[in-house]
């Protein structure tokens, strides 16, 4: 997609969204933590993995589909 230039440091648009996508992956970890404890999710490292990953895509989706 290409970067953006903050004061001379050229900061990929990618590395903003996968930050971005670890932000909402904290929000949303509150919720699914109780489904955790109660053992609805066997592997929760597995899952979270799999969580930021489907979050990493719709973020970038996202910036496809409005900044393209």
């Amino acid at each position: 997609m290409g970067e953006l230039n903050i004061y001379g440091v050229y900061v990929p648009i990618f590395l903003i969204q996968s930050v971005l996508a670890y932000m909402v992956l904290r929000i949303v970890m509150i919720g699914t933590d109780r489904l955790v404890e109660n053992g609805w999710i066997p592997l929760p490292s597995v899952f979270n993995l799999c969580l930021y990953l489907i979050l990493l895509w719709l973020i970038h989706w996202g910036f496809i589909v409005c900044f393209a």
